[in-house]
């Protein structure tokens, strides 16, 4: 069981083209499948597109049309059919459907993913899996991300492509509201890091952004010039709250999803921001980036341990159960390896009590693990499903990223 207050967030349009998050997240695009067919006056139009991204096909047009393929330029074909209002003959079978989007991307130089690494995460205690980019600060495995990379995580792992060690990472602290997170890797040295230039961009200097496009596992780099040198977005939090990220670098470069956390890197090669948003649903790609000083300033008052009201450290206290739902302290579910799983709790539990306080709430229990650090030991008492009541000491695990 972790703190009630969640960031999954979902940016909105700010400009013409919708805006999205950037780290690349499965299972969460579905098999390509067929819609139905629409109906427009007497014509009706059917494509079918497929795409190894998992995007969906397109309508074809009154004639039957061309299915598009999937997304991000991915294979596929089409075909359609329909009936002619003017002709009322039959439309033939489409052709091969048309190429999605496609990126103006190549692998990335030696010098251009100096510092840039690859993370991989797995979320709530293996429900999902997420890919992202991370930024090397010291040569002993500091590294920035984006919150929303590491968000819900229960272990984070961080490849250096360099060198093709993996290690595992703790999250230091995180500023949401900023969309940062600062990792420790564990026993890393000798790391190759990053070249950072805190200048303000300025619009038209040519930038390229490097980073671990749609989760690939390697990096890309991708070129183009700065289009507004300090803009705003408005991002959509879960509970149905807005807020905005602003003073970002706006970029006509093609960063997608998988790149965030990467780099932004001047005509020099150093790293003027950290990628965290871009546009979807257009041709032509916009990408958003933090200014690296923004960022190096948050990670400095993380990494000295400066807890303010947009900054949280460290992970929160987990008693290592999952609720029916938020009125009832009902268990429906309890983590392997958990503190409850090695005190007996089990589904069909009721947990009364937790460090001498009643509770009936997930509100209750959140306000007492609050107060507490993962490793801390506590009294829960709780009824099983039968009825029987018992007591036992819990020691307390780390729940996922907030």
């Amino acid at each position: 069981m972790a703190r009630s207050r969640r960031f999954r967030r979902t940016l909105i349009a700010a400009v013409a083209a919708p805006l999205v998050a950037l780290p690349v997240v499965a299972p969460a695009v579905a098999a390509a499948t067929a819609a139905d067919a629409p109906t427009a006056v007497d014509a009706r139009g059917y494509g079918y597109g497929y795409g190894d991204e998992g995007g969906y096909g397109s309508y074809g047009g009154y004639d039957g049309g061309y299915g598009s393929y999937g997304g991000d330029g991915s294979y596929g074909y089409g075909y359609g059919y329909g009936t002619s209002p003017y002709s009322g003959g039959s439309g033939g079978y489409g052709s091969e459907g048309s190429t999605g989007t496609t990126t103006d991307t190549e692998p990335a130089t030696a010098k251009e993913s100096t510092g840039v690494v690859l993370i991989n995460t797995t979320i709530d205690y293996g429900t999902a899996e997420a890919a992202g980019t991370g930024l090397v600060l010291t040569s002993d495995g500091i590294v920035v991300t984006n919150h929303h990379v590491v968000e819900g995580a229960t272990k984070i792992e961080v490849t250096d492509p360099s060198t093709d060690k993996t290690y595992d990472a703790t999250v230091l602290g995180y500023d949401s509201v900023h969309d940062v997170a600062v990792l420790q890797l564990d026993d890393a040295s000798g790391l190759s890091t990053v070249t950072t230039d805190r200048t303000d961009a300025t619009s038209g200097e040519e930038i390229t952004s490097v980073g671990n496009a749609e989760g690939q596992g390697s990096l890309t780099a991708a070129d183009g010039t700065v289009t507004d040198a300090s803009t705003a977005i408005t991002v959509s939090e879960d509970d149905g709250s807005s807020a905005r990220l602003t003073d970002l670098i706006e970029v006509d470069a093609d960063v997608v999803s998988g790149d965030s956390g990467g780099a932004l890197l001047d005509s020099d090669g150093e790293v003027i921001g950290m990628n965290v948003a871009a546009s979807s649903g257009s041709a032509d790609i916009s990408g958003y980036a933090i200014p690296i000083d923004t960022v190096l300033d948050i990670a400095a008052k993380i990494i000295a341990g400066k807890e303010t009201g947009d900054i949280e450290l460290g992970y929160a206290a987990a008693l290592g159960v999952e609720l029916s739902d938020s009125s009832t302290t009902q268990v429906a579910g309890v983590v392997d390896d958990s503190g409850a799983e090695a005190a007996g709790i089990t589904a069909g539990s009721t947990i009364t009590s937790l460090d001498g306080t009643t509770v009936s709430t997930l509100d209750d229990l959140t306000t007492i693990l609050d107060k507490h650090d993962p490793g801390d030991k506590v009294r829960v008492t709780w009824t099983d499903s039968s009825g029987a009541s018992h007591t036992a000491t819990v020691t307390l695990g780390k729940g996922p990223v907030g």
